[in-house]
This record gives C-alpha cells, structure tokens and sequence, in this order.
C-alpha cells in the first residue's frame, strides 16, 4: 500500500491565456489533515478540483492511491466532495441524502440503514434523520453534507470551504469538529481555505499556494513561525517584515544591520544575497527593554487581550509590538518615548526582497 494518497507530479492548468495552477508537485500522507491555503484566485480550488476530476491538468500528473488518474470522471476516483454550498437535495429526507451514494452503488437497503444510522452519530445527529434539509441549522447542514460524502468511504475527501457560508461562533466549533471526525474515520482529508486560523486549527500539513505556486508547505507551526518568504509572512498576519542587510557571516552566525542598530542571529543567512528581510511577530517585540532602540508612539490600538503598539524607530523604521494589559508600567500613550527590543531567536530570516527592490 502507498505511504500517499495522493501525488501530483508537475502539474499545469490553463484556463485561456491565464495559468491557474503552474508545474506544482506536491506529495499528501494517508491519513493526513491537508490545508491548501492562499487568496483568491492562487490556484487551490483548481488543484482541489483537478484532484476529484472535477477539471484535468493540462500537463502533469495526478496519482490516487498509487493510480494515475488521467482523464477519469469523478465517479471513477476513490474521492467524495464536500461542496461550499452543501448541495443538499431539498426533496429528500437527511437519511435518505446520506445514504444517496450507497443506493447508487446498489448497496442493499438493510446494509444501507445500518451505515446512514452509522454516520447520524458520527456526526451528532442520531435523531434527525428524518428531517429535510429546510428544517436544519446551517452547521447541521454541513455536518449532513459531510456524512454524506463519508458513507462512501472514499480514500480521500475533498472539502471546498465548507464552513465559508457559517457564521463566526459556529465556523470556529464546526473546525474543532471536522478536525475530530477526521482523526475518528482516519481517511485523508484536503481542505481549501483562505481563512488562516482555519487552517491553523485544522491542519496536519497546510499548502501555502500563491500566483498558481507552492510558496511553502508544512506543520501549522512551522507555517506560521518560519515562514520562508515574504508573501508566506505576509499572509499569516506577520505586520513586522523589516528589510534587513547581511553585514557579516559565516557558518555559524550572521550579522545583520535592521533599522537603526545592528544584531547578530545563529546561523547562516541565504546564500545569494545581502539584501534580505526578517521577520518578527508583534507579541515578541517588547518595550521598555534596557539597552533597546528608541521608538517612538505612533498609535495604539486596544485589542481586547493585548494592546497593539505602532512605532516608529529612529531611521524611521515601522514597528509593531503587542503587549499584555497585566503590566500597567508597560502602557503608553500617542507621542511617549519607549525603548524596544527582542530575543535574535525570535527573528525568521527570509530571502525575497519587496518586489521591485
């Protein structure tokens, strides 16, 4: 048995003169929770869709299993779709939705039963299967649109921002549940989101996708403590991306000039290149340090658990820090002079300039 379920192997897909997914090549575990996350228009609903046969590539290949795939239709993949829309049939009762790909299958209607009463308490609904689809709650709808496609028991299940059309207090506990209902049935999950915490939440592996490329893949935390460029920074909500100069360097080390001072970091910089950027997370800047640089107070901004500090530093560099309320020393107003500074281990060297630098 293969250690993936799904390869692709340089894979393109054009849609007229606009290149939507462009020589990606990706490998997804078994069993694994994987996240395809970027903006609008990056290429993952496509990839996601090339996977369930939905669309081909153009070049390229995708494997399933150990299979390539080809040109075969959806129904003759081992994937089920879980749509943004649920796509629920109005006319038919929940059991009798769930159990829809099984009577297509021909499955006998004993064994049928059984299996719907299966995914009914998979999914926290046992005594709603003779509901339609008007009489349920957009989180229950969800949760039938995903048993739906569970009963089948695919080898991979693909998921296109389900949770998209939910509102907020209910997207975040329906995260927790999917992420739960995945670990209980152990297939493969591939989710296409642009929401960061989703995928945070989520996610064994995310797929940071950007201009129809793969920009980084990894752990949550990797993704969003180490990012390796500035677009992955960028959008997992990194504010403070500082341009940055390699002064000096060597196999262990590498000194940098950043704003107004100097700092040296473990570690070699990228090869190729002096002119770099680092990246630092507003909560592990911290002010009224000894020794740090001078800044002063832009802004503020009350954040609830924190207040957001914006700084300018004396070559006119922009900082940001975040800082807890439980140190009322630590408060300051528009104008005040602070002192700043963080731990080199806190600074993620990355290689791409600004576009245009």
């Amino acid at each position: 048995m293969p250690e993936y379920d799904v390869n692709i192997r340089n894979v393109t897909k054009r849609f007229g003169s606009m290149t939507a997914v462009d020589a990606i090549s990706l490998d997804v575990p078994r069993g694994h929770f994987v996240t395809f996350l970027g903006p609008s228009g990056c290429g993952k609903t496509t990839t996601l869709r090339m996977i369930g046969g939905f669309e081909y590539p153009d070049s390229g290949e995708i494997s399933i299993g150990g299979e390539v795939m080809g040109n075969r239709p959806p129904h003759q993949r081992d994937t089920s779709m879980v749509f943004q829309n649920y796509a629920l049939f109005p006319h038919m009762s929940v059991a009798g939705n769930i159990g829809f790909g099984l009577r297509e299958r021909k499955v006998p209607k004993q064994q049928i039963r059984e299996r719907v009463a299966e995914m009914l308490n998979l999914v926290e609904l046992p005594t709603h299967g003779d509901r339609k689809p008007r009489q349920l709650s957009g989180g229950q709808q969800q949760r039938v649109a995903l048993a739906r496609s569970l009963i089948v028991e695919p080898t991979v299940l693909l998921l296109d921002e389900p949770l998209g059309a939910l509102d907020l207090k209910l997207r975040k506990q329906m995260q927790i549940e999917l992420k739960h209902i995945q670990q209980r049935v152990g297939i493969t999950f591939i989710y296409v989101t642009h929401d960061q915490e989703e995928a945070l939440t989520m996610s064994d592996t995310i797929v940071v996708m950007n201009d129809g490329r793969v920009e980084q893949e990894g752990s949550a935390e990797e993704i969003f403590e180490r990012p390796r460029t500035r677009f992955v920074a960028g959008f997992m909500g990194a504010e403070n991306i500082l341009d940055a100069r390699v002064v000096e360097r060597d196999s262990a080390s590498t000194r940098l000039k950043i704003g107004p001072g100097e700092i040296t970091v473990d570690g070699p910089a990228p090869t190729g290149a002096d002119d770099i950027a680092v990246v630092i997370r507003p909560e592990k800047v911290r002010l009224d340090v000894a020794d740090g640089w001078t800044a002063t107070v832009r802004d503020r901004v009350y954040k609830g658990s924190v207040m957001s500090y914006m700084l300018t530093l004396a070559d006119n560099t922009q900082l940001i820090a975040e800082v807890t309320h439980d140190n009322p020393a630590h408060r300051h107003e528009r104008g005040d002079t602070v002192s700043v500074g963080f731990r080199p281990d806190d600074l993620v060297i990355i290689a791409d300039q600004k576009k245009g630098a």
